[in-house]
């Protein structure tokens, strides 16, 4: 190892870390050539081979990443509700008190928003963030409206089945979901594996 290249170095403790198609690609180039891997041909094998490792790799970040996009409100969403019912000290909630913590959710981006909107010079347009934030509370409201996806925090066994979750996408599914309307009516709803807002 000390006598390796420093890409080689740099390759096997990513290798560690979270194993990639390029780095084992990379160590079976190295395996085959007894070491050597920064000596190859342009339009080699070898060189053709590392070429469509990387590029499988961005790709698979890519993908990664737009899940991540995808998945990272909803699991804000649990976990705000989680913390307003250890507030609670872990007991469900009626009808009211779950619709004041949806309007607190809701209220949540209302100072951030106010405050991009003050900094704002007089006849100027809002920026993007300030655009982005007005766009996504007034689609949380009508969602509100409709009827908001949230856990089941209203059942005393769902409750215990939220105090447990520990943060992993995949416990989340297991949750039982209502939707619950600005009006009152609560109903039954599947897990939003679509996004949400």
């Amino acid at each position: 190892m000390a006598n390796s290249p420093p890409a080689l170095i740099a390759i096997s403790i990513s290798t560690v870390v979270m194993p990639s198609s390029l780095s084992k690609t990379r160590k079976q180039i190295a395996k085959k050539r007894s070491g050597e891997v920064n000596a190859l041909h342009e339009k080699s094998r070898d060189s053709l081979r590392l070429h469509k490792a990387g590029v499988r790799d961005l790709r698979l970040q890519k993908l990664a990443e737009a899940r991540s996009k995808k998945e990272q409100p909803i699991v804000d969403r649990v976990a705000y509700f989680q913390e307003r019912l250890q507030e609670k000290d872990g007991k469900a909630v009626d009808v009211a008190t779950a619709q004041d913590f949806v309007k607190g959710f809701i209220s949540q981006y209302d100072e951030e928003y106010d405050s991009l909107k003050k900094a704002r010079r007089p006849g100027r347009p809002g920026s993007a963030r300030e655009d982005l934030l007005k766009m996504k509370i007034a689609a949380l409201r009508t969602e509100f409206k409709n009827g908001f996806v949230i856990p089941d925090i209203i059942k005393d066994d769902n409750v215990k089945l939220l105090a447990e979750w520990e943060g992993s996408w995949a416990r989340l599914t297991s949750l039982p979901w209502i939707k619950i309307s600005s009006a009152g009516n609560v109903r039954q709803a599947d897990f939003p594996n679509k996004g949400i807002n």
